[in-house]
């Protein structure tokens, strides 16, 4: 399958599903670091406790990140920094929920879901009497430094997460770039670097901020529609008969099979060079079962 076309990848990928599904849903039940992804056995169902559990995990394992040297930790006083830092956060003033905005991570079916709740009659308390209260949804950098320091201690914060290859995957499955292989594509992105990087493939540390924003829920790409259901309950919300149709648990198979296929197109120097550029979403996020993984050593300093 080497240097196949893009088109051919995305007929693959719809003829694929199934048998992909079916083989990868073998794999020895484990997740001890909050990755369950070895976990998602046929028939799985996620518990109250065990998601409760799951995400404890996870959150120590941003701690430990986030006690490293050299993050971002402190607010912006200017605007213009702030409105950068803060571009790819959403606030939804109604429901008192912030999430991060990253593509190819369930975004579609959870904005669905939020325009749904946003419609019913829900009552939360508001801390603060903004002057968005109950509109659409906004960014987070539209409100002043104090308002946003109240969202921040306040609102529910929710940030979902996906293997950083499967991202790259599926950036480059949706057409975007010029480049004829995934390999080529790769190199593209290897040579862009990540400070010009487009939100599409950049590392999901520098799009959300997760050592700034102290996070309620870290949502794993694959368990959407069973670890959101289990959040929206406990952050007071509905859920009966709102939770749109996740497909990610399917997607998320499919795209562990294209992973060793395309992993295999690349070079050894652009596969350390790719792990390279997503070290600190390897770091900071339980990716056990990523290719990229096992490549990933953890620096001193970051």
């Amino acid at each position: 399958m080497r240097f196949l076309p893009r088109l051919i990848f995305c007929t693959a990928l719809g003829i694929i599903t199934f048998l992909s599904w079916r083989l990868l849903l073998r794999s020895p039940a484990t997740g001890q670091r909050g990755d369950l992804a070895p976990r998602a056995e046929e028939g799985f169902t996620l518990t109250l406790d065990t998601f409760l559990r799951i995400q404890q995990l996870r959150k120590k394992r941003l701690r430990a990140f986030c006690s490293q040297p050299g993050k971002v930790t402190t607010l912006p006083r200017s605007p213009g920094d702030r409105a950068c830092l803060l571009s790819s956060l959403r606030v939804s003033t109604k429901l008192d929920l912030l999430y991060c905005q990253v593509p190819s991570t369930g975004m579609e079916e959870w904005q669905q879901l939020l325009g749904k709740l946003e419609k019913e009659n829900v009552t939360l308390p508001v801390p603060l009497p903004y002057p968005w209260h109950h509109t659409r949804e906004t960014q987070l950098s539209k409100f002043n430094l104090t308002e946003i320091e109240a969202v921040l201690g306040s609102y529910t914060k929710v940030l979902f997460v996906r293997d950083p290859f499967h991202r790259l995957i599926s950036t480059f499955m949706q057409g975007m770039g010029s480049s004829p292989s995934f390999s080529s594509f790769v190199q593209d992105v290897l040579d862009i670097g990540p400070l010009n990087a487009s939100t599409a493939w950049k590392p999901l540390v520098s799009i959300c901020r997760p050592c700034l924003v102290q996070y309620d829920y870290v949502v794993m790409f694959g368990f959407l529609r069973q670890e959101l259901g289990y959040l929206l309950q406990r952050a007071g919300l509905p859920v009966d008969n709102l939770l749109p149709e996740f497909t990610d648990s399917q997607v998320q198979w499919t795209y562990g099979w294209l992973s060793e296929q395309m992993f295999s197109e690349l070079s050894l120097q652009q596969k350390q060079q790719l792990s390279h550029f997503y070290r600190w979403d390897l770091a900071a996020f339980p990716f056990s079962s990523s290719f990229l993984s096992d490549l990933h050593s953890t620096p001193e300093t970051w």
